[in-house]
């Protein structure tokens, strides 16, 4: 009998893929196709578990097949992630003029990702104050107890590791090891080694420039199959945004949300309020707002779903370059330090609402100024030195939390909600990478203002 109601919603699946593809052939925008695979997914995700109830056997099993098509999706943008954040990068510095503008671009970049992270690590500080949030208001159930523990041996693990020695790990020992991406740093890596070409590429130039231009031939015949390649996989966006919605609706634990509502409000606004802030700044920089949220939405709401900012980094350069007008390599750097360091939600706001929510306990009060400072000025070194690191948000609690001097059992009391909150911490992050790409485009006079008001060019470049 139960494999008659996993076949059920297997073909409910597929009826609502039909309905996307029908939106397609009909020349429904990108945009509205996302939200629409977001709004089904979020419905279906919640009557799949009105129905079954969490836990069950028929969606445990309904839930793999649909990760077929959601966590499939996400396997075909990790799969092109190393080729076009390498190709790219290398094609956007053999294009520079002078290697001076490399660096002007970098400093930017990592100047602004860094930044807002310490800003919004003051606002995670002061949401859990106003909210008055307190570790002691949290039960600690079985698998809370567990992942507590788990993350003690974890603490004994980064202890071992200085944020020096973290810093190093950036460094390209074995690029070949690094494109398969087994490394945490891979990503950064991967980086590092693309401009390493870039600029021997430009050495060349200027001693055989044969050489320089052949290869610069083939570089670019590369980038043109690879954006190709980009752009099929993202016409699979919307149908990957509904399977994952639904899958994460219905394996949410709404009780544990429930339980922990206060928390998760918390989170939210702190959340809002950042994502308000970077707003503020595309608009302080000349740049209409709104035009910059209308562009950047597909990009967030699968960032939002799938809670993977590595992921999320084809659409992000896409959206970056093909929808805001930011300059070519300015998106491959911004998309590609963004997934990896200075990450607003993950390494600001959540470990510094965590330090706030312990510190009472430890006679500490969160609110004097030497407290204040050395949180924030922990966190913006901490989102730079656990770059590209596994484990996002739990993992930068732990250094943050240890440096402190805290416990760093109270990341694991919020297991319940972890899935949930993170959705929302993804989102942010990858908006702040967008930002610092839009705002660093327009700081060095590259950004085509045409395109970022052009509000047809999110479905040119982006949906075909």
């Amino acid at each position: 009998m139960d494999s008659i109601y996993i076949l059920l919603n297997i073909v409910v699946l597929l009826a609502l893929i039909g309905l996307l593809i029908w939106m397609q052939k009909k020349h429904f925008s990108f945009t509205k196709r996302v939200f629409t695979g977001l709004g089904t997914g979020i419905v279906l995700g919640a009557l799949l578990q009105l129905i079954y109830g969490t836990g069950s056997e028929v969606l445990t099993e309904t839930t793999e097949w649909y990760s077929i098509v959601g966590r499939g999706y996400i396997s075909f943008l990790m799969m092109i992630v190393v080729p076009i954040v390498m190709v790219s990068i290398i094609q956007s510095i053999i294009n520079l003029e002078k290697t001076a503008e490399l660096g002007k671009m970098s400093a930017w970049i990592i100047g602004i990702l860094i930044s807002t992270t310490m800003v919004a690590a003051l606002i995670g500080i002061g949401t859990a104050v106003v909210f008055d949030l307190n570790a002691e208001q949290i039960e600690m159930g079985q698998a809370e107890s567990e992942r507590a523990t788990s993350l003690e041996t974890r603490l004994g693990e980064v202890e071992e590791q200085s944020t020096p020695q973290r810093i190093l790990n950036f460094i390209p020992a074995n690029i070949f090891l690094d494109m398969t991406g087994e490394r945490p740093t891979s990503v950064i890596a991967i980086v590092i080694f693309s401009i390493i070409v870039g600029i021997a590429v430009l050495g060349i130039r200027r001693k055989n420039p044969e050489q320089a231009e052949m290869f610069t031939k083939m570089v670019n015949a590369v980038y043109a199959v690879v954006m190709r390649i980009v752009t099929l996989v993202l016409r699979l966006t919307p149908f990957g945004i509904l399977a994952l919605m639904a899958n994460t609706v219905a394996s949410t634990n709404f009780a544990g949300i429930l339980e922990l509502g206060k928390f998760v409000i918390a989170s939210y606004v702190a959340l809002l309020i950042m994502f308000i802030l970077h707003l503020v700044l595309v608009g302080a920089f000349g740049l209409n707002p709104l035009t910059y949220l209308r562009k950047a939405i597909p990009v967030l709401g699968f960032a939002f779903t799938s809670r993977s900012s590595a992921g999320t980094i084809p659409l992000n350069i896409q959206a970056q370059k093909n929808s805001l007008g930011v300059e070519q390599g300015v998106a491959n750097m911004s998309a590609s330090f963004g997934a990896t360091m200075g990450q607003n939600g993950c390494a600001g706001i959540y470990p510094a609402m965590l330090a706030v929510m312990i510190a009472p306990s430890l006679d500490i009060n969160p609110l004097s100024p030497g407290f204040i400072i050395q949180l924030v000025l922990i966190i913006g070194i901490s989102s730079f030195g656990v770059a590209g690191v596994g484990g996002g948000a739990t993992f930068a609690a732990i250094i943050v939390l240890s440096s402190m001097g805290m416990p760093v059992a109270l990341a694991g009391l919020l297991i319940s909600i972890e899935a949930f909150i993170d959705m929302g911490r993804t989102a942010l992050n990858v908006n702040g990478s967008m930002v610092s790409g839009t705002l660093t485009s327009r700081i060095l006079k590259n950004l085509n203002l045409k395109k970022f008001n052009d509000k047809n060019a999110i479905e040119e470049n982006v949906s075909l």
